[in-house]
């Protein structure tokens, strides 16, 4: 064990992947430069070559398309877009095609495309460049989700994530690039649909979805100082998410908060709450879920208003109280301006 920065993790399990497996290849943009992507991907297309990483022109149709052709002929491509907003320019190539070649084939034909899609909010980046989608590609049969939230799953994703087989959606948020832990030197895969308890507990179970899952741990250590037990989960694959493991825990706890790094409406942290409800509601929820997402709005621009914008963990902590009855929720949607972000009963 060492200690490694989410992004040097990212860079590892590049580096590994490539080395290991010839039909590994690395597309998008970028790919060349030493300092892009918080240097996640530097100097490996000295080390492999500029045959196997591809730095390509801006045309994220074009390349995504590429991508997936390669996938199809056998390769196992890493295709980066480094912002996730402009990935949407090549939908048509994710969804219609991407997500649905080994259905339509009858699985005589697999698409193993890794799509890394970074997620570059705050720094005054604005609306165009600031956008977390998962819920939009949850929402789309045929494409896994994985967020990692910490170092170690930021290698082990990834790594998991080239090996399935399918076409799978790499969410990494730059928020989470300076985070540092001890991650295995040794190429290791973790396990796709399986969340893992960062923080057990007793009192209130809460699920951090990306980013937000570090902020969680942080309101965990308020909520402590209140004699209040939390238990963290980090969600880490969005789809298939881990039904049993936030069950279990609702089950225990009785209460539920979900912090997810994109807009309440529409969310994945909504589809969480449902679930929970129809499983658990009549047995064990001993009050109602609390989410905490983006209000539903395009991000700002200006970094005071960003302050406000962004959901931290005092927003968690906030809703952690309303859960347990601790703090009361005068209104459905109630901006917290004290505390960044929208907290929704």
């Amino acid at each position: 064990m060492r200690k490694l920065k989410y992004a040097q993790a990212i860079s590892e399990a590049h580096d590994q992947l490539l080395a290991s497996d010839p039909s590994v290849m690395v597309i998008g943009q970028g790919l060349w430069s030493p300092w892009y992507a918080g240097q996640s991907i530097s100097e490996l297309d000295k080390k492999y070559g500029k045959n196997r990483i591809i730095d390509t022109p801006v045309s994220e149709n074009a390349v995504t398309a590429a991508a997936i052709g390669a996938a199809m002929s056998g390769m196992k491509p890493i295709l980066f877009h480094p912002r996730m907003d402009f990935m949407l320019l090549a939908t048509d190539a994710l969804v219609n095609q991407a997500a649905n070649w080994s259905y339509l084939f009858s699985g005589q034909v697999n698409v193993p495309l890794t799509i890394r899609a970074a997620i570059n909010r705050g720094g005054e980046q604005g609306a165009q460049h600031s956008q977390a989608l998962h819920a939009f590609f949850f929402h789309t049969p045929g494409i896994k989700v994985v967020m990692p939230a910490t170092a170690s799953d930021a290698k082990g994703l990834l790594i998991a994530a080239v090996n399935d087989g399918n076409p799978v959606m790499y969410i990494d948020d730059r928020w989470c690039y300076e985070h540092e832990e001890d991650v295995p030197k040794e190429m290791y895969a973790a396990e796709l649909g399986k969340a893992a308890i960062l923080r057990e507990g007793q009192d209130l179970s809460i699920v951090g979805i990306g980013h937000l899952t570090l902020k969680a741990l942080e309101a965990a250590d308020l909520l402590a100082m209140e004699g209040i037990n939390a238990e963290v989960i980090d969600l880490r694959t969005v789809k298939p998410w881990d039904v049993k493991t936030v069950c279990k825990s609702v089950e225990k706890t009785g209460h539920l908060v979900v912090a997810d790094s994109a807009w309440v409406n529409g969310s994945v942290s909504g589809e969480i709450v449902s679930t929970v409800v129809v499983n658990n509601w009549n047995k064990n929820l001993k009050s109602a879920p609390v989410r905490v997402g983006l209000p539903n709005t395009p991000a700002p621009v200006a970094s005071n208003l960003e302050t406000i914008y962004y959901p931290d963990e005092k927003t968690i902590f906030k809703a952690a109280r309303i859960a347990i009855g601790k703090e009361s929720m005068s209104s459905e949607y109630k901006p917290s301006m004290n505390s960044p972000g929208m907290i929704v009963g």
